[in-house]
Formats: structure tokens, sequence, C-alpha cells
């Protein structure tokens, strides 16, 4: 909304209303004259509501913020419907002028000063909702190279308990011929024993003992 001296931005003040909390709500005043502009700010209910500056001067072509406080609530209103109104006074004022400058007499119209009004309403919005958590494992915010890599992970480990699965079979079945080897070597020695008086020694039993030797190497090599 704008007048002659002043935009105005917003048009309503809004308030994010919660119970049992200060509220702030900014007002943005634009001039676009080449005059200083002094500028007042009045309420319906000067108790409920801070107002920082109140009154002020906003130089040519600048602009200034208004901050309004509404003060910590302790019922919300039926409806959510709010009463209360601002009233913006503004007027040109002399140039130079400061804050200090600023007096009640600036806005009296009776005194033939050419004051601009504008009123604003006071509006009630929901607080801002805070943002929901991602579940755990969730799709979203997930990468795709992070899929893959997911993937090529779980690739390696099913290979790798393969790998241990098949040496562990093989490790397993050469313990076995190795006992079975052990077995019969000792039968060939007694065998030979009694066939034998001393003398050398039989080449079964030479081949036996080599062939055990090699296959231990063997599960030595794979382990």
């Amino acid at each position: 909304m704008s007048n002659e001296l002043l935009d105005i931005d917003p048009i309503d003040l809004q308030f994010p209303f919660e119970l049992k909390k200060q509220i702030s709500s900014s007002l943005y005043l634009a001039n676009k004259t080449d005059d200083y502009v002094a500028f007042k700010v009045k309420t319906t209910n000067p108790k409920k509501y801070c107002v920082r500056p109140n009154t002020g001067v906003v130089l040519p072509r600048s602009s200034s913020e208004v901050l309004v406080t509404m003060q910590a609530q302790k019922e919300a209103p039926a409806d959510m419907q709010c009463k209360d109104k601002f009233l913006l006074q503004c007027v040109v004022a002399s140039p130079g002028a400061t804050a200090k400058d600023v007096t009640p007499e600036m806005f009296s119209k009776e005194a033939g000063h050419r004051v601009e009004e504008t009123k604003l309403r006071v509006v009630y919005v929901d607080p801002p909702q805070p943002p929901s958590p991602v579940r755990e494992g969730s799709e979203e915010g997930s990468s795709p190279r992070a899929s893959v890599s997911d993937s090529a992970n779980v690739s390696d480990f099913t290979t790798a308990r393969a790998l241990i699965t098949r040496l562990t079979e093989e490790k397993k079945s050469a313990l076995q011929l190795n006992k079975k080897l052990q077995q019969e070597l000792e039968q060939l020695k007694r065998e030979s024993k009694r066939s034998q008086s001393g003398g050398g020694i039989p080449f079964m039993y030479v081949l036996l003992v080599g062939l055990i030797g090699l296959i231990l190497g063997y599960i030595m090599t794979r382990t």
C-alpha cells in the first residue's frame, strides 16, 4: 500500500501466532519523494504491542524499518481473528530533520498540516512447521552413486563368501584324504614288519610318505 509520501509494505501486519511467546513483524517504509518525511505509528491496543521506533524520519529516496512486537499471549482469540488496528501517519518535515525533531503537533490536522494516514490490520497466521525427519533408508536424498556403491559392496561380499566356502570344502576333502592315507600307511607298516625281518624300506612305504608330504604342503598353501 502507498500514499503520496511513503510506500508501505506489507499492508497487513502478520504474526505467526503462538501462545506464551513474543512475536515480531516488520513494517517497511520507503520514501518516494525528495522531501524529509516524518512518521508516527499508533495502535488501538498499545499495551499489547511494542513499536520501535514509533516515530521517526525517512530520508529522501530511502527507506526505514519499523519493528512491531506483540507481547506473549496467554489465550488464543476466537477463530484466530484479531480486531487490533494500526494507524501510520506521515507528514513532510523540514530539510535535515531527525527523529528528535518529530513532535505530536506535526501530525495535527487542526494546525493545518497535511497528514497522510494509512490504516493497517493485524492478521494471525499459522507458525512455520518444523521439517519432517527423513526416514532412515528412504529414497529421498539418496544419490545414484551411493546405490551403485552399495551394490558393488554386496557383490564383493558374496564373492568372498563363496571363495571361503570353496576353500573350506577343499581343505576338508584334503584332510579326509590325508587321514585315509595315514591309515593305509599304518597298515602298510604292520604288513611290512610281518613280511620282512629288518630289510630295506618298501617302495610303497616311501611313495605313501611322499604323497602325504605333498598333500600337507598343498593344505598349508591353500589356507
